[in-house]
């Protein structure tokens, strides 16, 4: 979802989903300021402050149904605390655990060795490194 002045009806059908009010909205907002991580709750506030009325419970379906379209990568930093990424290329993370930031960094500039093979009847999708840091 780029370019200059994005159609997020079109691209919210491209991906399967109906182009309701609020999930056009809540794609503007993620989506029209490059690549970016937000928390369910970090839009809420982003968007409450257009004067947009959406439920918290709203904005996390809509961030999960963007997620399973593959317009947004989740990333989990600890049990029931996750971000969700708007770049779906492939890249790792840095955790800032004392801020509670996430920033992006190159797959090519880490390297996963020894992985095990995978259980029967499944492959491998995808390694997502997170790499913890302190301030």
């Amino acid at each position: 979802m780029s370019g200059n002045s994005p159609d997020f009806t079109v691209s919210l059908r491209a991906a399967g989903l109906r182009p309701t009010r609020q999930r056009v909205a809540l794609a503007r907002v993620l989506f029209e300021g490059g690549h970016r991580h937000v928390t369910a709750e970090s839009l809420h506030a982003e968007v409450k402050a257009t004067r947009m009325p959406v439920s918290l419970a709203t904005v996390y379906n809509t961030l999960n149904q963007f997620r399973d379209a593959g317009l947004l990568r989740e990333v989990v930093v600890a049990p029931g605390r996750s971000y969700f990424d708007t770049n779906t290329g492939h890249h790792h993370h840095f955790f800032v655990e004392t801020d509670g930031e996430l920033h992006d960094f190159p797959s090519d500039e880490v390297t996963v060795a020894g992985l095990p093979a995978p259980p029967e009847g499944t492959k491998l999708s995808r390694v997502d490194v997170i790499v913890r840091v302190r301030r």
